[in-house]
């Protein structure tokens, strides 16, 4: 592996973070680094000494804050604080969004002020390296004085408590360090606290979000194409001199891909001079709806790589005379972000569920539910009922998690931001949205397939010939959850992408045109 990124002194960017998780790259942890997460532990060690009444150093924690805690107990109090902490419930979160929390915890603290000793960054890398994860409960977390719950069943096999998975199999902790010759850590002042604060369970959720909506908007553009193909309708809507004048920059990136996706289109040009006036909203608004999409998109990936790169420690640590306990574990910055992206995922598929409608409807010269035979064959008339509850189960997920909050830690955090609901709730959209999508894409294909002979364009021919080596056309009646199965496939393994982008490269066909929209 040649390629590396220094935790705590370069710029983690939201592609970096998945690539260390994915083994690309390698972090570590440079001299630098190291130089000022020594120096902050050295000054953690002088307020022990003197007894300086130190938030969480020397104090109880929440309402015990004015509780002061001798110097013999201070490591005491670190671990019974992971202890205490691990209160989660429910299912496993999965094991990529684990392994990011570590990635981003060890960036954060590397930035040296958080006080915790290089010994414990080291063996939390060594988890990193070696694709050892703890398994982490996905309910719990309030979002705010950190992601606590979630952090402190992140690092309790640090002491040798909890589960983690080494090599697809789930075990203790203890039994995983002894298998590797290891020794529970023992953890000195501030080091617990240090671990279980801050919003890296928020923050890595919102990092897939990002990368799993990235490609969702994508696959919009590119099967709303399809559909619009399907159903004969118009490129006039996607004419940049109209979005230049209604300049937001999503609505103008996906009118400049779909003029592009249809440009020199046989079955566009077929009915050029045709008498239809205006094509219905999911066709014609595109750029409109799923450019507002990309626009929220754009807003919570430069929020998350904000916070990427940010200390939401507490208390930080400047040195020994001069800590501040605030507020930077509290999680509304992307709380807020992630519900109103949550809204504009199920946009997605709210837009998706009436192209499939329309496609069903027998106009435009398609037959009625896409099938020559209706009546012995239903056709594709109930998979749009399938998008149709999936559209709604969106829809009564778009409550903002982060408009509530409920005082904890007996008022002490009397307002919590609660994104880490927003965060898992965003992920469950996404989950609906892929099946939207993966539908969309079978009624479209299919619909294409009415226009023959007429062909549409290099990018958008690859794709449908690409479906139809994993689903056949539809000529009688068969079971369309396997057909659904296949396409979802297509859609979360990236490989109807991956030809649509083949294809332009091969073509010299630029579909992106705003360097802002990509993930570096």
């Amino acid at each position: 592996m040649d390629k590396t990124f220094n935790y705590g002194t370069g710029h983690l960017s939201i592609g970096i973070c998945t690539d260390i998780a994915s083994g690309k790259i390698k972090g570590v942890i440079s001299d630098a680094a190291k130089a000022n997460i020594r120096s902050s532990w050295l000054e953690v060690g002088k307020i022990v000494k003197r007894e300086i009444p130190v938030y969480g150093i020397n104090t109880g924690f929440g309402p015990l804050c004015d509780t002061h805690i001798s110097e013999k107990d201070t490591g005491t109090l670190q671990s019974n604080l992971l202890k205490s902490h691990s209160v989660g419930v429910g299912k496993p979160i999965p094991k990529e969004i684990a392994k990011l929390m570590l990635i981003t915890k060890v960036h954060a603290l590397a930035q040296g002020y958080s006080g915790i000793p290089m010994a414990t960054l080291e063996r939390i890398i060594w988890h990193i390296d070696n694709d050892i994860i703890p398994i982490v409960p996905e309910k719990g977390s309030v979002g705010a004085s950190g992601d606590l719950a979630p952090l402190a069943h992140l690092f309790l096999p640090l002491i040798g408590f909890g589960e983690v998975e080494d090599s697809g199999k789930t075990m203790p902790a203890a039994e995983m360090l002894k298998a590797h010759g290891l020794e529970p850590i023992i953890l000195g002042p501030k080091e617990g606290l240090a671990l279980i604060n801050g919003t890296q369970f928020i923050l890595s959720f919102a990092v897939k979000a990002v990368q799993r909506l990235n490609n969702a908007l994508q696959l919009a553009d590119l099967i709303g194409a399809m559909s619009l193909e399907g159903l004969m309708g118009s490129a006039r809507p996607f004419d940049p001199r109209i979005h230049n004048i209604r300049p937001y920059k999503g609505n103008k990136l996906v009118a400049h891909r779909l003029f592009t996706l249809l440009n020199h289109s046989e079955i566009l040009n077929a009915h050029a001079n045709c008498d239809r006036v205006q094509d219905p909203y999911s066709l014609r608004c595109m750029p409109q709806v799923h450019g507002a999409s990309r626009n929220a998109w754009l807003h919570l990936k430069e929020l998350t790589e904000i916070e990427l790169n940010s200390v939401t420690d507490n208390p930080i640590i400047f040195n020994a005379d001069d800590t501040i306990s605030g507020g930077n574990f509290h999680g509304q910055p992307l709380a807020l972000p992630l519900d109103y992206v949550t809204v504009a995922a199920a946009e997605l598929g709210n837009i998706a569920d009436r192209r499939c409608y329309l496609m069903s409807e027998g106009r435009y010269g398609l037959p009625k539910l896409l099938t020559t035979d209706a009546g012995l064959n239903s056709g594709l008339m109930i998979p749009q009922y399938t998008t149709a509850a999936l559209v709604t189960e969106n829809k009564t997920l778009c409550f903002p998690a982060s408009a509530d909050s409920v005082p904890t830690s007996l008022g002490q955090e009397d307002h919590v931001s609660m994104g880490s609901i927003s965060g898992r709730k965003l992920h469950q959209v996404l989950d609906n949205l892929e099946y939207i999508q993966a539908i969309e894409l079978l009624y479209a294909a299919q619909a294409m397939d009415f226009r023959r002979p007429l062909k549409s364009t290099p990018i958008l021919e690859a794709c449908h010939n690409h479906v139809r080596q994993h689903v056949t056309f539809i000529k009688d009646d068969r079971i369309f959850a396997d057909d659904i199965k296949q396409l979802h496939k297509l859609i979360t393994e990236g490989s109807l992408l991956a030809v649509a982008n083949d294809t332009a490269t091969k073509n010299d066909i630029k579909l992106d045109n705003n360097d802002e929209f990509r993930i570096y």
